[in-house]
């Protein structure tokens, strides 16, 4: 399996979740599951079988986190040296060339994006349209509506 970028607070909330996880959400549904098969027969159980399917989502989202924290390339923005390009993790600030309209993204791993905390995964099209450029170039970002430019004001590693 290929490395998993992660940014330091992205890896910490990929743990927090797993704790959570394993110390609250699978001993609750290991409780419930028992609670279900007290009830008798089984085979017409609808609280066993939600409890049972609660129980292979948990699991489910364990390993998979078990296996990105496994796979991880943590990478501490503030300790990164790009000569001011945009890389992984880097805070990038760009006005829209169309409207004036100015925004600034964080690039980070898919798991981390939240485009309401603006913060871009380095899958997006725009992210991969602004890697490798530095501030005062122009990044075209293919876009449902068209070809949008982005002009690069100012990038940082915080």
């Amino acid at each position: 399996m290929s490395k998993v970028p992660l940014t330091i607070v992205g890896a910490e909330k990929l743990r927090a979740e797993l704790h959570e996880l394993k110390t609250v959400r699978r001993p609750a549904i290991i409780a419930a599951i028992a609670e279900a098969r007290a009830h008798g027969d089984l085979a017409e159980n609808a609280e066993y079988a939600a409890a049972k399917e609660r129980q292979s989502f948990v699991e489910g989202r364990i390993a998979e986190i078990e296996s990105k924290l496994a796979n991880a390339q943590i990478i501490n923005p503030a300790l990164l040296d790009a000569d001011g390009r945009c890389v992984f993790g880097a805070t990038v600030e760009l006005e829209d060339m169309a409207n004036g309209e100015v925004v600034t993204y964080q690039i980070v791993g898919d798991d981390e994006a939240d485009i309401k905390q603006r913060k871009i995964s380095i899958g997006s099209p725009i992210a991969r349209a602004l890697i490798g450029k530095a501030a005062g170039d122009v990044a075209e970002v293919m876009a449902p509506g068209g070809v949008r430019e982005y002009e690069i004001l100012d990038v940082k590693y915080i």
